[in-house]
């Protein structure tokens, strides 16, 4: 089953996919359904979270260290 979904695009980014589809001969909306298939398909995952506690030292709580607050 599928649903109808509306969305607000910025002019440039509609201009670019009306731009793709014409030169690839796929219809604007399955071009749509397969960029969003494509990008929802991949691992998002942010690649930093895997340096993530690797530094050893330093302070436990910076905000602790004087010179280090907004104060």
């Amino acid at each position: 089953m599928s649903n109808t979904l509306t969305i607000r695009l910025p002019e440039e980014i509609l201009e670019r996919l009306k731009e793709t589809s014409r030169q690839t001969g796929i219809p604007l909306g399955r071009l749509i359904r397969e960029s969003l298939e494509a990008t929802l398909s991949q691992n998002v995952t942010n690649p930093l979270l895997e340096f993530a506690g690797v530094i050893k030292g330093g302070p436990r709580n910076v905000s602790s260290r004087k010179g280090f607050s907004r104060d």
